[in-house]
Formats: structure tokens, C-alpha cells, sequence
């Protein structure tokens, strides 16, 4: 695979006739909760996993989505999606990118970025990432790269 980022850290995706929308391909929408499940695993590799995120009264929250539809997924499609940390402030914010490949054609089917923002759990509000947290997703901060959509 042609990664944008050689550090990625990658899932398997397999299309399923439940992701097929009325045209035939996987349904845009399906594509963020993909994003979504990467990102928790990215995390929890990195030693942050809900019960942390409970612990420290503190979790990483979407603030924005930006999201470039390249190219359709299909039915049996298998795919990978890869994710890396590209921006920190060290303090609220933080960016992801996402690139997913479907291991067939190596063809790039989506890239992706995700601003978050770090929040109190137990009220909502903006708070400044905890030490545990800028150690764990500090060390899979990597050099910037330029978001290629």
C-alpha cells in the first residue's frame, strides 16, 4: 500500500451488504463510523480507551469532519483504513487524517482529516488535554504532512 503517512496505524475493513446504499456502493455515511472505529483503536493501542477517558473525566470530541469521497466501495470489498495524529496544540485541539485503500486496486478511496477538541466528560465544555493524555497521542504525533485531497 501507498500510505500517505509511513506511520499509520491501519485497520481491516471488509464491505458488507449492510454498507450498501440504493446506488450500489457503500453508503457515504458508513465511511464515518469507519473513521470512527479507527480512531478508537488508534487510542486504545495508544493506552487510551474509554475507561481512561472516564478516569480523567476527559475524551477527545469531533469538532469537524472534512471528508473527500474518492472513489466507491463495494460489496466484498476488502479494505484498509489508515490513521495518524497530524496536529496537536498541546493543549484543546488536535488533528487526525485518515487515508482509506481497497487492497485490490491499491486505489485511495477516501481522505479524511477530524478536528477534536478535548472536553470535560461530565460537563461538555472545553478543558485542557491531561498529562496522559498529551504523552499517549503526543507519541503518535508525526511530522506534518500536507493534506492531500
Amino acid at each position: 500500500m501507498i500510505w500517505d503517512q509511513p506511520d499509520a496505524f491501519i485497520i481491516d475493513i471488509r464491505v458488507e451488504a449492510e454498507h450498501i446504499d440504493e446506488l450500489g456502493h457503500a453508503n457515504n455515511a458508513v465511511y464515518v463510523t469507519w473513521l470512527e472505529q479507527c480512531a478508537w483503536q488508534h487510542s486504545q493501542s495508544l493506552g487510551l480507551g474509554l475507561e481512561d477517558y472516564q478516569r480523567l473525566n476527559r475524551a477527545m470530541a469531533v469538532l469537524r469532519h472534512e471528508i473527500d469521497y474518492l472513489a466507491a466501495g463495494y460489496q466484498g470489498d476488502h479494505l484498509q483504513l489508515g490513521t495518524w495524529i497530524s496536529q496537536s496544540d498541546q493543549r484543546l485541539k488536535m488533528k487526525r487524517n485518515f487515508q482509506l485503500i481497497r487492497s485490490a486496486d491499491k486505489v485511495t478511496l477516501l481522505r479524511a482529516q477530524t478536528t477534536f477538541v478535548c472536553i470535560e466528560m461530565t460537563s461538555g465544555k472545553p478543558k485542557r488535554m491531561p498529562p496522559e493524555f498529551l504523552d499517549g497521542y503526543g507519541k503518535a504525533l508525526v511530522e506534518p504532512y500536507p493534506l492531500q485531497l
